[in-house]
């Protein structure tokens, strides 16, 4: 009893009101909710207001919002978990605890927490049904275009037919040449990938090719190269455009023999080796330029992949955003249940010039600077964030004018990689002749 009075004097002289406003505010993910004898709303805690996006202002004095703190038959089993649908149509799994009070005759209100749960965090209401998401060694796509390339990759992964993979940074060429040999028959043989564009001219042949011991000043003992650890398996040559002149030859010879002598040996080494290339940038520029071995081009591109820009498939950004969420809840210690409308609005509209790795980035970041459950627009990365002015009016068929957009751009590299061959450029985009002249049609190539 003395200590009931203590405390009431210690609530009294902290206020009641702010002392229950910080009580409800300690724990992050916990959405505070009370209402009276009829459920109107007389306390709405600002973690309520992230995680059902509706404002204190816009709910209290009135009804609670269908659904968030009873369902049709009425009041909850104590933490009983529940899916409830947010402002913005999304839904969240929470666990829901409820405290009824009384007056010994009748009920006067109770005190609701709902409770992110981190086994079962939002899931957008208006995402397409998995039925409709292929995912594939890891590419994840409900587009077309990037459904027509998972067509190519199983096609030509039953061959061993050398593969050169165009597309921007970001797209996800390691993925796709990953794919491939999990497909083929070398799956149970090695992957390995190296960047050209990451070494010196001499490190790289080194690299490539492994070195003699007394090879060159430091080579203390003999070193296996690249092209030997990948035996048997799949050699991945990422930006294989930035390969200097003096290694190309060296590189024509090892797809043309399966042989090759390492730095400062005199013996050749035969390998079994399936290569696979990059490049964001178009070889037949870059031998018309006289930067690129005409012959060693042709070796390398006999079956071309063309990987769409994230900006030409926006049917998978949403896709991706939430795929990434997952990822990181995963992880913890932070779980998302999703993104404000003002951050899905900017996330939406962003033109991705990363890519599928800027979007990893971002939801990265979110996760990294915020807390509580929903990503809201301040804690997206500052480019995001920056209201961007365009002078041009939005047309009403956006999204089709992307589409076919990225399509036509698709369609030119196929075009301009293979010399105006239409069988070839067909091939590339894993469509027949007519199908690709449909295409062409339709985009206005």
């Amino acid at each position: 009893m003395e200590q009931d009075l203590e405390l009431q004097g210690w609530l009294r002289r902290n206020g009641v009101g702010a002392t229950f406003r910080a009580l409800a505010a300690l724990v992050p993910g916990a959405a505070v909710v009370v209402t009276d004898a009829e459920r109107r709303v007389l306390f709405w805690s600002p973690e309520a207001e992230r995680l059902f996006g509706h404002a204190s202002a816009a709910v209290t004095g009135r009804p609670c919002p269908d659904g968030i703190v009873c369902d049709d038959a009425g009041p909850r089993p104590y933490g009983a978990e529940v899916r409830v649908r947010r402002a913005d149509g999304t839904s969240v799994h929470v666990r829901h605890y409820t405290s009824v009070f009384s007056d010994g005759e009748r009920s006067t209100g109770a005190i609701h927490a709902l409770v992110l749960d981190a086994a079962g965090h939002a899931l957008p209401s208006t995402a397409t049904a998995k039925s409709d998401v292929t995912e594939f060694h890891g590419l994840i796509t409900r587009d077309p275009g990037m459904l027509q390339v998972i067509q190519v990759i199983r096609n030509v992964a039953e061959t061993d037919a050398s593969v050169l993979v165009r597309g921007e940074s970001g797209t996800g060429k390691e993925l796709v040449a990953h794919a491939i040999h999990l497909e083929s028959r070398r799956r149970r043989g090695p992957f390995v990938a190296v960047n050209c564009a990451a070494f010196t001219p001499t490190l790289l042949e080194s690299e490539l090719f492994g070195h003699a011991k007394g090879a060159f000043t430091g080579a203390l003992a003999a070193r296996k190269g690249i092209f030997a650890q990948a035996d048997g398996g799949t050699l991945f040559l990422d930006e294989v455009a930035e390969l200097p002149m003096e290694l190309q030859a060296k590189l024509l010879r090892v797809l043309q023999e399966r042989v090759f002598v390492p730095v400062g040996a005199s013996e050749p080494v035969e390998v079994d080796v399936r290569v696979i290339a990059a490049t964001h940038r178009g070889l037949r520029e870059e031998v018309r330029a006289g930067r690129f071995r005409e012959d060693l081009m042709f070796r390398l591109r006999v079956v071309p992949i063309f990987l769409p820009s994230l900006r030409q498939r926006p049917l998978d950004v949403d896709l991706l955003l939430q795929h990434f969420t997952e990822s990181f809840n995963r992880r913890g210690p932070r779980v998302v249940a999703g993104f404000s409308p003002d951050a899905m609005r900017a996330l939406l509209d962003h033109p991705w010039p990363g890519n599928v790795r800027e979007v990893r980035n971002v939801v990265e970041y979110a996760f990294a600077v915020g807390r509580g459950p929903i990503i809201g627009l301040d804690e997206l990365p500052p480019e995001l964030r920056e209201k961007r002015r365009d002078a041009r009016a939005p047309s009403l068929n956006a999204p089709v004018a992307a589409l076919l957009g990225g399509e036509a751009e698709r369609i030119r590299a196929a075009l301009e990689d293979a010399a105006g061959d239409l069988d070839e450029a067909a091939a590339a985009l894993g469509v027949s002749r007519t199908t690709f002249w449909r295409m062409r049609k339709r985009a206005g190539v």
